[in-house]
């Protein structure tokens, strides 16, 4: 039996390699782009760029969303062309939502309307390639999808990098990171056509769903992602300039703690999506998530003194809270995995609890919260409240899908 078990549970620890290798690359090119766009833009220019990073991540809500949907209904059999038709038609939808919101977002954060733009600009191309890494995960090419995940993460920061190595601002910075984001959309394109439109063109096939389907999952993924970046945004109306830089410098490590366990959900989505794997795929999840934000933490605190050394001293103030900013990071990676199984399951009554937690969160951070351990304090203490509340509610539903029916006596 024990030999059984190591030959199943090898595809999984590949899987969650190339996975984690092809995340970890795209999300150390994300956190170095951080780092040096804070040093080169300085105090006073990087809460901006920061800023309207957190709004771009927001308009990837439709992406996320998209590739999860596709991804569950590769696994019941809808078509790769169908599939691929919805893409587009969300990358139009999100297009035209994006040119409406640029001059209200320039406003709110007084950013400018060239950075926005180029902010926002990039969210269709996001969903073209969140499309197609669905592609590749409904089918459990997981290999393939570790290679997009991070030649996409490097298409995007190379750019920006450059630009601003080169004294550019955070506009034209903003700019080439949307460019190398539609790159790697074609590149994705590129990897996930040929084997997976032979392996889909069958008959019998299961349609493709609407575009209703996509807008459920995006209000349980914009619950979600807004939740782990309303901080990033409310310090921007609640700080100054050179606070509002140490705190989002600060959500570095709250991201390393978010995304580094990342792999995890993305390889057991396919069987969370699965009725009868369901419930041991989300207890999996759950504990593994759970050990590797400790990890996380831990090392967020040992690391601490580093801090000032690779940002300036301008960032000496935020040292002894990254442990802080750490757990927040892996207390929203828990919940991710528990709203994720929601999604694999079109079970999304679960992201009530989750907006209420984001009201919450900014309320009291607008009415209360005037300092920067104050703002971080209130986004843990939110996130773990939001966290036990859902975990527990995905758990009990899971065990009460899985549980079999009792054995009634003979005569």
């Amino acid at each position: 039996m024990g030999g059984v078990s190591a030959v199943r549970r090898f595809p999984v620890v590949a899987d969650l390699t190339w996975v984690t290798a092809g995340a970890m690359t795209a999300n150390v090119a994300g956190y170095l782009l951080q780092l040096l766009a804070g040093r080169w833009l300085g105090v006073t220019g990087y809460s901006e760029f920061a800023s309207l990073l957190a709004v771009q991540l927001l308009c990837a809500v439709p992406a996320l969303a998209l590739q999860n949907v596709v991804a569950r209904e590769l696994v019941r059999g809808a078509g790769t062309a169908a599939l691929r038709g919805l893409q587009w038609r969300c990358a139009v939808i999100v297009a035209l939502v994006a040119a409406v919101l640029v001059p209200l977002v320039a406003v709110t954060l007084h950013a400018g309307v060239a950075a926005t733009a180029a902010a926002l600009g990039a969210a269709p191309a996001l969903v073209l390639l969140s499309g197609e890494q669905g592609v590749l995960q409904g089918s459990k090419r997981f290999r393939a999808l570790g290679v997009v995940l991070g030649a996409a993460g490097v298409a995007r920061v190379a750019p920006a990098l450059i630009i601003l190595a080169l004294g550019g601002g955070a506009t034209i910075a903003l700019w080439a990171a949307a460019c190398g984001i539609a790159t790697a959309a074609v590149l994705a394109r590129i990897v996930a056509g040929a084997p997976s439109e032979r392996a889909r063109n069958e008959p019998g096939e299961v349609s493709a769903p609407g575009v209703l389907p996509v807008l459920r999952a995006a209000q349980v993924q914009a619950a979600m992602m807004a939740l782990s970046s309303a901080d990033l945004i409310v310090v921007r109306i609640v700080l100054d300039d050179v606070d509002a830089s140490r705190y989002a410098l600060g959500t570095i490590a709250t991201k390393i703690a978010f995304w580094l366990p990342q792999a995890v959900g993305v390889v057991l989505y396919p069987r969370m999506a699965q009725p009868t794997h369901s419930a041991s795929a989300i207890r999996a999840a759950l504990a593994v998530l759970s050990g590797i934000g400790l990890v996380a933490v831990l090392g967020a605190a040992l690391a601490a003194p580093l801090a000032p050394l690779l940002a300036g001293e301008d960032y000496a103030p935020i040292q002894g809270l990254l442990w802080l900013f750490a757990l927040h990071g892996a207390l929203l990676a828990v919940l991710q995995g528990a709203v994720l199984s929601a999604i694999a399951v079109d079970r999304t009554s679960l992201a009530l609890v989750t907006w209420l937690g984001l009201v919450v969160e900014v309320t009291l951070m607008l009415a209360l919260a005037r300092s920067i351990p104050a703002l971080i304090t209130t986004a843990v203490s939110v996130a773990a409240t939001t966290t036990v509340v859902v975990a527990v509610m995905v758990l009990r539903a899971a065990d009460h899908t899985a549980r079999p029916e009792p054995l009634r006596p003979v005569g």
